[in-house]
């Protein structure tokens, strides 16, 4: 029997019956009862966790399961029943649901999972998830989050430490397309204010600069804030995939004489496929001759800045403006958790975002109202995404976040080594980051290497051995991208990466 103390239901439905000396009613409904059964819905969440550590975190990480079982989207539909009905279903069926969901959901948590820019698991930021998800705070002002008004802003003080900046400000975002929108409008907004009362009306032609190989969002940032992608000018990049600070030069002057206003430059570290890193401190020469505002997104690369041994990538990086940092990509702090790091100390991103709302932000409330940080955002609900790294930070310490970029580099080096011993592996370059890009051509196939890539992503996705990203980068055709960094790794892993590329190729 649930302790009806507890039952929040239960005390509302009999309050309202006792003050009105009858049971209130709502349609049909005698709200002296709960509106939710507690005792069946607590069972029901304590079966579902069994079924995450069973389905998800012990079969999901373990090396002799697979990372996903493929089915065909009209067969996934059928088994998963999907189906929205006008009637609730029996527990018993809901859990099979559940199950079906783990079962079928792709294990980014799999050692054997290379797929994307983030994956593996971390216990003590999943346990910050948990506690999260059932706390449900909205982070919008301290009355309601006064725990990670705080903690967001000692968790920020310390990635802007890392960065090199004693002072500052910013804000956790929804991913680090987010964040480099954010910074581009930040950047408009210190040039030109007016453009927050006014809109576009009366503004000049602005220009942004990025790489050819940067993020995508970039564009899309240009193309939601006006701007237009037509003035996102592209600077070229070296064969390692990095930025050329002469190319960016020149190019600023040829669009300062063609009569744009040139505003934002936005260098990455880490870049998506290659992983590389662009040269921050020549690119900051640029931008303070041109005094342009110099945006970091290092959403990938960012968390070498933990590790004396690499951060030397990001050599420069303090003197930005702005720096986009996913912790839930290396660090493995899960998704979501994007931080966005500002220089500023004039409240930029509060008085380029904040509408002032009278009935959330009360400037007569008893505490400091600067505590109130919703106003810095373009959100209104926004989630609590510092709690799972705080945790995390706080159990292993700034030396084992160290550790664990450190390990990284090993695993690729070892890696790198390995593909060189065996035939029909070719390396796109040396990898400068933990991004390993390569083709593998069997004999029979010399000379046709683009089609060898998909044909063996199908045969490990149907498989569900293991699960590699593939793509072709200018005039490059298909080559694969196994990205190694999750704790979970172990050498075995990279030497299972490479058999199982051949095992599945071989024969083509």
């Amino acid at each position: 029997m649930v302790n009806r103390q507890f039952d929040w239901n239960y005390l509302l439905g009999v309050h309202i019956s006792e003050i009105s000396g009858h049971p209130a009613q709502v349609g049909l409904r005698d709200l002296s009862e709960p509106l939710i059964d507690h005792s069946e819905g607590q069972l029901f969440l304590s079966e579902t966790f069994k079924i995450i550590v069973e389905e998800v975190l012990c079969k999901g990480t373990d090396v002799t399961q697979k990372v996903c079982d493929w089915k065909e989207p009209e067969e996934l539909a059928w088994l998963l029943d999907l189906e929205l009905r006008a009637t609730g279903e029996p527990q018993h069926k809901l859990l099979e649901r559940v199950k079906d969901v783990a079962k079928y959901s792709i294990k980014t948590s799999h050692p054997r999972f290379f797929n994307q820019l983030y994956g593996g698991v971390d216990y003590h930021s999943l346990a910050g998830r948990f506690l999260t998800e059932a706390l449900n705070t909205n982070l919008f002002t301290y009355e309601v989050a006064p725990v990670f008004v705080l903690m967001e802003n000692e968790v920020l003080r310390g990635l802007r430490q890392l960065v090199g900046w004693t002072e500052g400000d910013g804000i956790f975002c929804p991913g680090g397309s987010t964040s480099n929108m954010f910074a581009m409008n930040l950047a408009r907004y210190q040039l030109f204010p007016e453009v927050k009362s006014r809109g576009l009306w009366g503004l000049p032609r602005l220009t942004v600069f990025t790489s050819s190989e940067s993020h995508y969002s970039v564009k899309k940032g240009a193309a939601y804030l006006g701007i237009g992608t037509d003035n996102v000018i592209v600077v070229k990049v070296d064969d390692g995939g990095r930025m050329i600070p002469k190319d960016l030069d020149e190019k600023i002057m040829l669009a300062k004489s063609q009569g744009t206003v040139p505003f934002l430059v936005s260098c990455t570290a880490g870049t998506t496929v290659q992983g590389a890193f662009d040269p921050l401190d020549h690119i900051a020469d640029v931008c303070e001759k041109h005094k342009l505002w110099m945006h970091v997104d290092a959403a990938w690369g960012g968390s070498v800045l933990f590790s004396k041994q690499h951060r030397h990538l990001m050599k420069g990086v303090d003197r930005a403006n702005s720096v986009g940092w996913n912790p839930h990509k290396m660090l493995v702090a899960g998704l979501q958790c994007s931080a966005l790091l500002l220089q500023d100390t004039t409240n930029l991103l509060r008085r380029c975002h904040s509408a002032s709302a009278s009935y959330l932000f009360q400037q007569d409330k008893f505490y400091d109202v600067n505590l109130d940080v919703g106003d810095k955002s373009v959100q209104c609900s926004r989630k609590v995404d510092c709690l799972k790294l705080w945790l995390m930070w706080k159990a292993v310490g700034s030396a084992g976040l160290e550790e664990r970029v450190d390990k990284a580099f090993i695993h690729v080096r070892y890696l790198v080594e390995e593909m060189k011993k065996r035939e029909g592996f070719q390396l796109l370059h040396e990898p400068e980051f933990v991004n390993v890009c390569f083709w593998f051509t069997p004999p029979s196939m010399r000379g046709n290497e683009k089609h060898v890539a998909p044909v063996i992503k199908e045969r490990m996705m149907k498989q569900g051995t293991m699960m590699v990203g593939y793509q072709p980068l200018g005039n490059k055709v298909n080559f694969f991208r196994v990205i190694a960094f999750s704790p979970l790794l172990s050498k075995k892993d990279m030497d299972f990466f490479l058999d199982e590329i051949e095992r599945l190729g071989n024969d083509l």
